[in-house]
């Protein structure tokens, strides 16, 4: 009798195993590609894997870090992401080019990029850029920035009337090094790097490209256009967008565990603490209570925005398919 009830138990317990190896197995994987290194930049997508959420969802996600030298356009294209992160600009220009990006989702309301000038400079207004050194992102960074200069009828190729752009590293030093007068910064990292490296910030002038009217959306999520006619997909991507928009959520009420959790999941060891903890409370700025649908209003001011350079604008006609809401109507 001992005998038949412990292999009873020994049977129930086979069973209990196998079906949560099946259940984990069953977990839908997904890769998500972040645009940048780990950093509270992305703060919600680690929360939300680190807190279950996605597997709440039945997903398995794989975050992928992203650096200089990765462009997550070219990564979905050669198929090494389902979802990618990317700004706007960079996303309409790559679909221009034969990328079929469709934006899913926009955790990101609003924009946190900025050109960070010295005062001694004497730069008070964007008029005074003329004749000056700007040091400026590239590699699909740099959209926004030309877009401004064509809102200002400023020439980028130097001159009395025009700025000289300086091809920027991701980092500060044109600005520390004076090659530069001024830099772009975003309000979530590099400015408060300038900071940290002793510039007080009465020193400094500050231009939001939100406060000047030309600010384009940032950090929205994409797929590929033919994932999208696969309803399998769509329920996945769906899955994810609500998963990450709980993570941001999260983040937003308990920065410093979020920073923590983003520290745990930098493999460089590179990122410290209080940056961390800083850059995830501005991030929260910009996601501020997103529910990750799309504003058609920010959408078109971004669309009119690349449009509208002159003899070299990011976009060269109204992009057709590039945003769908199939997505965040599951939610």
């Amino acid at each position: 009798m001992a005998f038949n009830a412990l292999r009873a138990l020994a049977l129930s317990s086979a069973l209990v195993a196998g079906f949560s190896a099946g259940a984990a197995q069953a977990a839908d994987a997904l890769t998500l590609q972040l645009k940048w290194v780990t950093q509270g930049q992305f703060a919600g997508y680690y929360v939300a894997k680190d807190k279950g959420f996605y597997d709440e969802e039945g997903l398995d996600v794989t975050i992928k870090p992203g650096g200089p030298d990765i462009a997550p356009p070219q990564v979905i294209a050669g198929g090494g992401a389902d979802v990618i992160v990317d700004w706007m600009p960079s996303a309409l220009a790559s679909r221009e080019k034969g990328v079929p990006l469709v934006n899913i989702a926009q955790p990101f309301k609003k924009s946190g990029m900025m050109l960070t000038c010295m005062k001694a400079t004497g730069i008070t207004s964007p008029e005074n850029f003329k004749g000056k050194t700007l040091g400026v992102w590239f590699f699909g960074n740099e959209y926004p920035f030309l877009s401004w200069m064509s809102h200002l009828n400023m020439p980028t190729e130097g001159g009395p009337d025009g700025v000289t752009v300086l091809k920027q590293g991701f980092n500060v030093d044109p600005l520390l090094q004076k090659q530069a007068d001024c830099i772009s910064t975003m309000t979530y990292n590099e400015y408060w790097q300038v900071i940290d490296a002793g510039i007080p910030a009465e020193d400094l002038v500050v231009f939001k490209y939100e406060d000047q009217g030309v600010a384009t959306l940032e950090d929205g999520l994409y797929v590929l256009e033919d994932s999208l006619k696969d309803p399998a997909m769509v329920e996945k991507y769906a899955k994810f967008v609500r998963a990450s928009m709980k993570g941001w959520a999260y983040t937003a009420e308990h920065p410093e565990e979020a920073a923590e959790i983003v520290l745990e999941n930098d493999a460089t060891g590179a990122q410290t603490e209080k940056h961390q903890v800083r850059m995830v409370k501005e991030i929260a700025k910009l996601v501020d209570g997103s529910d990750g649908k799309l504003d058609m209003a920010a959408y078109d001011r971004t669309v009119k925005s690349l449009l509208s350079g002159g003899s070299d604008p990011v976009i060269t006609k109204e992009p057709e398919g590039a945003t769908t809401t199939v997505v965040t109507d599951k939610m």
